[in-house]
């Protein structure tokens, strides 16, 4: 029985790059053998235990075949007699296809350091054509590793295999999984544009795939074409290390312009209320987890509001703040204003630019919570008023302290500007 640590681990480890999580393979053992030795069986699909002291998996070496459509199409073999090429020969990438054994040495079948070395992605055998989730692993490398290209065979064998059909058999989980995780990593442009080249994005989210090639207003976006700016905002959210929820939100904000009639261009009029309704799809279509979609459908319908509410005077800054729900999820908010200034600043020459719409609608908002609902709500008791009657009185009285808040806080923004 011998031991390797392969894939990520190595990967990460000849790049020089921390090694967080590492993965086991085994060859020359039983399932038998290996609960004899104290592992603990986990696996469903094929043979995988846990270390009983560290709590890593290690794996049977095993081999696999393709039985039928999607992620789930596959008859797995292991035993024994499978070797360590056997196994490594399955995996997808040539930079993933790599082992070391207990004496640190590497082996690697598939020039997998070469391709380390020459920055480029690569698939391992023509087995990478039977699984359709492969092409959504390899658009993540790339948004981690932005300066890998893609191999050109590998691009090819992607475009076959969205031409086949392999794609639309992809299960919504595993999907949303492989995007989530993308959506997280350094550059999650890379993604989308690979996705894009290969024809995959068009499968999985045509709402997406179809914002390239439309015009916006050039004084609002210098960079004009929809899908550029939507590319440069998902690269200001990883810039500023946005959440999940606000990444997920930047990629909703504005996919409403894919369906702007072509006689109104570049006027993008209404769009917030086309994004939402398109992104109720998307989320439906992707199971999409609730936290994800909230916050999205909010900076969709509201991230034109939020940016213009530099001009909004108290009553209209109240009712904004009680469409965002800011009041009972003050923290969800200051998601949203994160979601909206990544908008802002993911415009071609205005990405160094201030989001000064933030402090004011922050200040705004802790003037409005300030205010003692419980004792508004006792005073309109004490007149024998109730029901709707309270909620007005309460919105009243957030108005009237959002406008002390605007008169006290604007004489030091100027003095703050002369100086």
């Amino acid at each position: 029985m011998q031991t390797y640590m392969v894939g990520g681990a190595v990967r990460d480890a000849l790049l020089g790059l921390p090694v967080n999580d590492r993965d086991w393979v085994v060859v020359g053992a039983t399932p038998a053998a290996m609960t004899d030795a104290g592992y603990l069986p986990v696996g469903r699909d094929f043979p995988v235990f846990l270390h009983p002291e560290t709590r890593e998996e290690y794996a049977l070496a095993r081999t696999e075949r393709k039985t039928g459509r999607g992620y789930h199409g596959f008859s797995f073999h292991a035993a024994p007699g499978v070797s360590l090429e056997e196994d490594l020969a399955r995996r997808d990438l040539t930079i993933n296809a790599m082992a070391q054994d207990g004496q640190g040495r590497v082996i690697d079948p598939f020039d997998g350091r070469r391709d380390l070395q020459a920055r480029v992605l690569r698939h391992v055998t023509e087995a990478f054509r039977e699984d359709p989730v492969r092409i959504l692993r390899l658009a993540r490398f790339a948004a981690r590793f932005s300066d890998f290209t893609v191999a050109p065979e590998t691009l090819a064998l992607m475009r076959g295999m969205v031409q086949a059909g392999e794609a639309d058999h992809l299960v919504a989980e595993r999907v949303w999984q492989e995007l989530a995780r993308g959506l997280m990593e350094a550059r999650p442009s890379r993604m989308f544009e690979v996705l894009r080249e290969c024809g995959a994005l068009a499968r999985l989210l045509p709402e997406v795939d179809r914002l390239w090639g439309v015009p916006q207003r050039a004084e609002y976006h210098p960079e004009v074409d929809t899908g550029v700016h939507l590319m440069m905002v998902l690269d200001m959210s990883a810039r500023l290390e946005a959440s999940l929820p606000v990444r997920f939100a930047c990629l909703a904000h504005d996919l409403g312009k894919g369906t702007t009639p072509a006689s109104v261009l570049p006027k993008h009029i209404g769009h917030e209320e086309r994004s939402a309704k398109l992104l109720a799809k998307v989320a439906k279509r992707l199971r999409v987890p609730a936290e994800c979609n909230e916050l999205a459908d909010v900076v969709a319908r509201e991230h034109g509001n939020l940016h213009r509410s530099g001009e909004f005077g108290p009553a209209a800054l109240v009712r904004l703040l009680e469409r965002c729900d800011a009041f009972r999820k003050p923290q969800r908010f200051a998601d949203i204003l994160l979601a909206c200034e990544c908008d802002a600043r993911g415009r071609l020459g205005l990405e160094e630019q201030p989001y000064p719409q933030r402090d004011r609608l922050l200040g705004a908002l802790g003037a409005a919570r300030a205010v003692f609902t419980r004792e508004v709500a006792a005073a309109a008791q004490a007149k024998g008023l109730g029901g709707p009657q309270v909620g007005e009185m309460i919105h009243a009285a957030r108005i009237e302290a959002v406008q002390a808040w605007l008169a006290s806080a604007t004489p030091q923004a100027a003095a703050r500007e002369r100086a």
